[in-house]
């Protein structure tokens, strides 16, 4: 069995990112304070070595191949759990700013955790949700790119994304097989809260035939002030 260091320097490469040695670092401590944390925290049922590196790592990864991230941005990770697909591509990008979001408390611990033994900078671990936080000054279309990772159906998710990216920013939604059915359902979601579908793209993740999806929505106006609705409104009352 391959060392997943090399399994993820491969996997990389496949996708034409070229990791360096203090990448490789990162990755390696971020894979052992995963695990660490995980023994008393369920942060992933992911838990071999190079289902880690290739279900996380390089899953993550497959953002930056889209072309639309680079240092300099702002960038917010919604719903982003144990740090994916945000710290990986803070990796890749240092020059990055970036916020995590998430709703549960002992996970953000983790995250501040992580962020301060890996001695990332520009990077904020932020508790809350969603519906409230893309209401606040600074937040609200705010940023250049926003990500997400299997959260919620696409017309759900829109509502929570959507609002804190700013004119001509990128929403990168990471999806299963099922994103055709998704998209099609929340086109018109989309296009109320002032996206437009820009493109998406296919993946194979690298050494197994999974295939994932990225649906790429850029801002094409402002999202109205009534969006997103209060906190549980967007789940149990999509966007039709």
């Amino acid at each position: 069995m391959k060392d997943f260091r090399t399994v993820l320097i491969q996997g990389a490469r496949h996708m034409d990112i070229e990791l360096d040695q203090w990448q490789v670092e990162m990755f390696d401590a971020y894979m052992r304070l995963l695990k660490e944390w995980n023994l008393k925290l369920n942060l992933t049922s992911i838990t071999e070595e190079n289902e880690i590196v290739v279900k996380h790592f390089l899953d993550s990864m497959t953002c930056a191949a889209t072309g639309f991230i680079s240092d300099g941005q702002r960038a917010i990770d919604v719903g982003t759990g144990a740090g994916f697909p945000a710290i990986p591509i803070k990796i890749l990008y240092p020059g990055l700013k970036m916020v995590l979001l998430d709703s549960l408390n002992k996970r953000v611990d983790f995250l501040r955790t992580l962020i301060s033994c890996l001695g990332l900078e520009g990077v904020e671990a932020y508790h809350g949700r969603a519906e409230e936080l893309a209401r606040e000054e600074g937040y609200r279309e705010a940023f250049d790119l926003c990500l997400s990772r299997a959260v919620a159906h696409l017309s759900i998710l829109s509502e929570y994304c959507i609002p804190f990216i700013n004119r001509d920013g990128k929403f990168l939604a990471m999806k299963g097989p099922s994103f055709e059915e998704e998209l099609q359902e929340a086109r018109n979601a989309i296009e109320i809260l002032g996206g437009k579908v820009y493109d998406t793209r296919e993946f194979v993740l690298p050494g197994t035939e999974i295939k994932h999806y990225i649906v790429i929505i850029t801002k094409a106006s402002n999202t109205p002030s009534k969006y997103p609705r209060k906190a549980g409104k967007p789940a149990k009352n999509p966007i039709k």
